[in-house]
């Protein structure tokens, strides 16, 4: 088949490119031919329509973007299959969305959201994303991984905790500053390594950081910030250097980093609700803490990037859930369980490995795609 995908391209270190690359590397080792565009140049999208002539449109993104990966393809008599993850909720486009003969989630919780917001789920399936293996792997070079830790100021008795993300707070990092306090004095030899990227969001929440930090009065020194750009290959040996992964995230659709780490050996904390749920298997690959608590809101604003004509609070007959806080007490059990049990961190590190590249190797993802819509298509 001939598939035009639609992302951000050229590829960057956005997670919606990696998404869409990793997709498109599994469709042409399948043996399809495959396009790349960018979702919103419409110019570059019309000539690939009329040059290459796809079959199908695959677009990612989320619910607002359904004017790029839907209906511009559609005005050019092609069917689209959107994938999409939620942004916490659903605003516009039901209609749209409830109409596609097949819309993928990239997990059982954005399903589950697309639901609660009023889409149809009869046509709501579910596919993760997915990695490549030959980049995210437990590492091979322990001379490499020494050398980067100590680079980072970590000494060789000392364990070192990562969390990365645009921000680190949306990825639970203030909850894990809590966590550490909590058992800071029964093992004191780590260093938490914290890798952001240079947004408005990371600046924003690294006051809200710097302020828990006094408050819990933990050492800054234990605490380290990486704020450069990172390649897959650069986050890989990353991974491959810490000793455990911790993302109890307030909101993930999905947690492609999670799975990543976990491809690298690495056990991973995180939160019971979400993507990690569909990936991280409880005492076995990681840990997923309780949900301590949720943000419900009875109102929200939209906005004209959203398909409004102008901005609009819109009120809500039953408040919804924008973010979660894990429970704090539960994660610094689990840290610490982790800490002081080198062979736990051992066979959970090897458990997700092999989980990680059984369920979420990128040709296995592109062949669920291809599955879903040969029989949600194709066949109808």
């Amino acid at each position: 088949m001939k598939f035009l995908v639609l992302y951000p391209y050229p590829r960057s270190v956005d997670s919606y490119s990696m998404q869409g690359h990793y997709l498109v590397k599994g469709l042409k080792e399948l043996g399809h031919e495959v396009v790349s565009c960018d979702r919103f140049n419409n110019l570059e999208k019309q000539n690939v329509y009329e040059t290459f002539r796809p079959d199908l449109v695959i677009g990612l993104g989320t619910w607002s973007n359904i004017p790029d990966l839907v209906q511009h393809p559609e005005k050019h008599n092609l069917k689209a299959i959107p994938w999409l993850n939620a942004n916490g909720w659903i605003a516009n486009y039901h209609e749209e969305l409830s109409s596609l003969p097949l819309l993928v989630a990239t997990s059982n919780w954005v399903k589950s959201t697309y639901k609660r917001d009023g889409v149809k789920d009869e046509n709501i399936q579910v596919c993760p994303v997915g990695f490549d293996p030959e980049v995210f792997h437990p590492t091979e070079d322990e001379y490499k991984r020494i050398k980067l830790r100590e680079s980072l100021g970590i000494k060789e008795d000392e364990l070192m905790i990562l969390t990365a993300g645009g921000d680190v707070t949306s990825k639970g990092a203030q909850e894990m500053f809590q966590a550490l306090a909590k058992i800071d004095k029964q093992f004191p030899k780590w260093k938490y390594v914290l890798k952001t990227l240079q947004a408005f969001s990371s600046y924003n929440h690294g006051k809200e950081e710097k302020g828990l930090m006094e408050k819990l009065g933990l050492d800054k020194d234990k605490i380290i910030y990486l704020r450069d750009d990172l390649f897959p290959d650069k986050m890989a040996e990353l991974m491959q250097a810490c000793d455990i992964y911790a993302a109890p995230s307030r909101l993930e659709g999905f947690g492609m980093i999670q799975v990543e780490a976990m491809a690298c050996g690495k056990p991973v904390i995180s939160i019971n609700v979400g993507g990690p749920r569909d990936t991280i298997i409880h005492s076995k690959t990681g840990f997923l803490a309780d949900v301590a608590y949720e943000i419900k809101l009875d109102k929200e604003w939209a906005y004209p990037n959203m398909g409004f004509k102008e901005k609009i609070q819109i009120e809500f007959p039953i408040p919804k859930t924008f973010a979660y806080r894990a429970n704090t007490d539960q994660l610094a059990d689990f840290t610490l369980k982790l800490m002081t049990d080198n062979e736990l961190r051992k066979s959970m590190g090897q458990a997700a490995a092999t989980h990680a590249l059984e369920s979420f190797h990128y040709k296995t993802v592109a062949k669920k795609m291809i599955d879903l819509i040969q029989e949600h298509v194709l066949n109808n």
